[in-house]
């Protein structure tokens, strides 16, 4: 017996009186008419608006969608349920395990904050979850008089705008991030998809906010070609011999010098490679270069570089793989294709150019935020997992989100046994094959997890050869995997899956009834959309959808027995078998695996098979599992099954969890740096979205551009005016000459910016009335619009490039990432002045015109992460200044004394516009 309750069993039995409470309606509600039902929908709302919480109406909401839920879906809510009901409204993760049936937790506090009409988004992994959940789970909304929308890639704006306006939102994290970057690029308020982000609910919340938060969303649009450069560095890169270390030891210089006998390192930790003296030699001969780490060859270097990463770490069906001759990147996580991602900064086509594939346009980011940033905007944040303890620490941390475990409806019997360990991947798949074997031979369903498409490949002709018939799951055709993971626990089935393939779909031990009934219909060619509507509970009078919901119920029932009898036999058999082939990175990939077995109290089995030159046992385990290996037994077909090893194997995912949560926090710190910047910029933007008067903002800034420019030619100690210089740039700026007033006034400083003011506003005032007030303030937005997005594109792009760079401070002493604030932080004041000085200069040589209309400074085209073209876009706005600017004369450094003499450095005086 447990002296002490744990902080869940603990919150659990707090929430037990509420669930006691919903119980206690049950009879009440089930004697409603639908009608009557239904009507709770409107009585709920009426109590909101007469100043009721959630919280007050929370139990009879609950016990509404419960008996709706019954009525539509068929199914009633399980206490356990409730209780992750509860903790999801509270804004928390509930963690439970798989086969609980989250999905149907969702919609007991999506119902509820729907209620308040500020919109609920529910956020899964891929479109397949999101589509089918909000059909499924949407006729329960729909029949209770909610609006349900569906947000998938390659929707119009429109389109867009109609689901997010639903009371209940169902879309990818993907999809809803850039969604909210794309709304911060439109130049009109109708054109914004996105209304506020009031509450979401985050489905598989571990692999959203934390497998994916190492990679930020990046929108993009073309660069210059450089196509003939990778292919160049490419070639080069292919005639050079390579030494491949998992980790250096520095004191090792025998190994140092034999490092030099190559042309380049590359070592597998710390993922990185890199040329050797010899190899720098060389490119300096093949490049015809006299130093090939010269300034003026970085270009070069950089593509070179990322041919020795292409070459040296990025494997091919591991990271990415070819299909129709397109590179696509494969998620580590889940084995899934990521469509439309790219690697940035050149490494994606440098793998097209390893590949031979036709080779991008490089691109250049035009908007970008972390997961992390992006899921903290919302008012309310949770999420429900089936796996989420062991990374606690970090969703307080990061999220301030804390982890409720739920406990599971019925006890769970799996047996999970200690991991059995091989000298090498041969005989671990050797094993496998006959593990795989003896448990076919009596009907036992087994599901077999590997890391990579590769493996999953391998191990599938292993099979094949011994005449075991499986089925195949990786993320080449994950098309049908729902269908065929849902008939995993068949007698007899065999099925090998890439880590995280047809994840959300539940294994019914004997097969998925519901499935069966739909494969037999298609095959009897009834169209896909009459199946759906067999398959969807409302009223209706149209005899073909009666026929077909009657057609669709009668073969449920019939697999409903066949099922029943071989579920007995799979039950008799062991139940599913669960195989992993090798330790995931992180250990909640690998509890994911196991929880596909053992639902709902069943009974099952999971086993994991270990190779010494597994990645994660060469890079981490190391030498101290082969020093226990080696003492235990010799033959390499002897297993060794080992608590000790097992513990190792643990000690080293728990090593790289904690590497991967500091990548994770060092992402984070960076572009929280980006994001304080990113509210004030976005934040404007939507002021001139809104059609805010920004007259005010507008005369605020040419008195204080006016102000700057004056102090800008101040010299000396004496305070004396460089006067042909200042009013070069008066003239430059306002298109005012003041040479004669600045003369007189020489001595006093003051009359002249006041004089330059009062000249400014009144030229100003005079082409409001030339053009027309309502024009004027139309026009004032074009140019702010403009000339922000146009700064803040090129300034992501230089803090990218400082954030690549500021790793070399750390050698100084210096942390790297306090040294990005401050460094980011004066680069952002210099952008608001270039915005200031940008904006008045256009405005003050602006001419009366005929139109007056916003263009897109860039134009989106194609999905997210693809290229993006970029057009000279910016208001047909007539001015007297041509903007191109042109320097014939030498290049001038930005800190750099200016070559006008007048004292200042480039950046503040001639260079300030350029």
């Amino acid at each position: 017996m447990k002296l002490f309750k744990s902080y869940s069993e603990k919150e659990v039995k707090r929430l037990m009186p509420l669930v006691e409470q919903i119980n206690g309606l049950e009879g009440e509600m089930s004697k409603l008419s639908d009608n009557e039902l239904r009507g709770k929908t409107d009585y709920f709302k009426n109590q909101l608006k007469e100043g009721k919480t959630l919280d007050d109406i929370l139990p009879e909401a609950f016990a509404v969608v419960r008996e709706a839920s019954k009525r539509v879906l068929g199914l009633r809510h399980f206490d356990v349920q409730l209780i992750g009901g509860i903790i999801l409204h509270q804004g928390r993760i509930a963690e439970m395990k798989t086969g609980e049936g989250k999905t149907l937790v969702a919609t007991l506090p999506v119902y509820l904050n729907a209620l308040e009409g500020k919109g609920v988004h529910v956020i899964t992994v891929n479109d397949y979850l999101a589509k089918r959940d909000s059909e499924w789970m949407g006729k329960l909304y729909k029949y209770l008089g909610l609006t349900v929308g569906l947000v998938i890639a390659g929707m119009e704006p429109k389109e867009k705008q109609e689901a997010y306006n639903a009371d209940v939102t169902y879309g990818t994290n993907n999809e809803f991030g850039f969604d909210y970057l794309r709304d911060n690029m439109v130049i009109y308020k109708d054109q914004l998809v996105q209304r506020g982000l009031n509450y979401a609910i985050v489905d598989e919340i571990d692999s959203i906010l934390i497998d994916e938060a190492r990679t930020p969303l990046i929108i993009s649009g073309r660069a210059n070609e450089s196509s003939d450069l990778y292919k160049k560095a490419d070639s080069f890169v292919r005639k050079l011999s390579a030494k491949v270390i998992v980790e250096e030891d520095v004191k090792d210089y025998a190994q140092a010098e034999d490092n030099e006998n190559y042309d380049y390192i590359v070592d597998l930790k710390a993922k990185s490679a890199s040329l050797t003296q010899k190899g720098i030699k060389k490119a300096e001969d093949a490049f015809n270069l006299e130093n090939f780490n010269d300034l003026e060859n970085s270009t070069l270097v950089h593509h070179v570089n990322q041919a020795l990463r292409a070459h040296g770490i990025m494997k091919k069906d591991i990271d990415y793989i070819v299909k129709d001759g397109e590179v696509l990147i494969v998620d580590e996580f889940t084995g899934r294709i990521m469509y439309g991602r790219r690697y940035n900064n050149g490494l994606h086509q440098a793998i097209e150019a390893k590949e031979k594939v036709k080779i991008a346009d490089e691109s250049k980011t035009l908007a970008t935020i972390t997961f992390q940033n992006f899921f903290r905007m919302y008012d309310k944040l949770s999420g429900m997992t089936g796996t989420a303890m062991t990374e606690e620490a970090e969703f307080q941390e990061i999220y301030n989100l804390d982890v409720v475990e739920i406990p599971t409806n019925k006890p769970m019997v799996r047996d999970d046994q200690n991991d059995v360990i091989y000298k090498n991947e041969n005989a671990k798949y050797r094993a496998i094959v006959e593990n795989v074997k003896e448990s076919h031979k009596k009907g036992q369903p087994v599901l077999i997890g590997t890391v990579s498409i590769e493996k999953s490949e391998k191990l599938s002709k292993l099979l094949k050869d011994a005449g075991i018939s499986h089925e195949v799951l990786n993320a080449k055709y994950h098309e049908k995997e729902a269908e065929i993971v849902a008939q995993a626990g068949k007698y007899g089935a065999v099925t090998i899956a890439t880590n995280m393939a047809g994840r959300g779909t539940d294994i019914m031990l004997g097969g998925n009834s519901e499935y069966l009934a739909k494969e037999e219909m298609r095959n009897k060619k009834v169209s896909p959309e009459l199946i759906e509507e067999a398959n969807t509970y409302y009223e209706t009078d149209d005899q073909n959808i009666l026929k077909a919901r009657e057609q669709f119920n009668s073969l449920v029932q019939k697999y409903e027995n066949e099922i029943k009898e071989e579920k007995e036999k799979v039950i008799n058999a062991g139940g599913l078998k669960i195989i992993g082939t090798e330790r995931h990175e992180s250990r909640r990939i690998d509890n994911q695996l196991r929880g596909r077995s053992g639902r709902q109290g069943d009974i099952g089995e999971s086993k994991f098979y270990i190779g010494l030159d597994d990645d994660l046992m060469k890079i981490f385990g190391g030498d101290t599992i082969t020093k226990v290996y080696n003492t235990m037994g010799a033959d390499e077909n002897l297993p060794i099954d080992s608590r000790i090893i097992s513990k190792a194997v643990e000690n080293a995912q728990k090593k790289v969890e904690g590497r991967n949560f500091s990548i994770r926090k060092n992402v984070l710190k960076y572009d929280d740096v980006m994001n304080a910047q990113r509210e004030i910029i976005y934040k404007q933007r939507r002021q001139v979205l809104d059609g805010e008067n920004i007259h005010d903002n507008i005369i605020n800034t040419i008195e204080s551009v006016a102000e700057v420019i004056v102090g800008m030619f101040i010299e000396g100690e004496e305070q004396t005016i460089n006067i042909e210089s200042l009013n070069t740039e008066i003239n430059n700026i306002f298109g005012i000459d003041m040479l004669d007033y600045i003369k007189e006034n020489k001595d006093n400083t003051q009359n002249i910016i006041d004089e330059l003011k009062k000249k400014a506003l009144e030229i100003y005032a005079q082409k409001e009335e030339e053009i027309g007030s309502e024009q004027m303030r139309e026009l004032e937005r074009i140019v702010m619009l403009k000339v922000v997005d146009e700064k803040w594109m090129n300034h992501i792009d230089s803090m990218d490039e400082l954030k690549n760079g500021i790793g070399l401070r750390a050698y100084g002493q210096k942390d790297p990432v306090v040294q990005y604030r401050l460094e980011g932080f004066d680069m952002f004041d210099e952008m608001v002045s270039d915005i200031k000085f940008d904006v008045t200069k256009i405005l003050m040589h602006i001419r009366e015109q005929e139109e007056t209309k916003r263009h897109e400074t860039v134009k989106i085209t194609g999905a997210a992460l693809e290229a993006i073209h970029s057009v000279d876009g910016g208001a047909k706005i007539g001015t007297d200044v041509d903007r191109t600017v042109r320097n014939d004369g030498p290049k001038v450094g930005r800190n750099d004394p200016c070559p006008c003499g007048s004292g200042k450095k480039y950046k503040n005086c001639c260079g300030r516009n350029q």
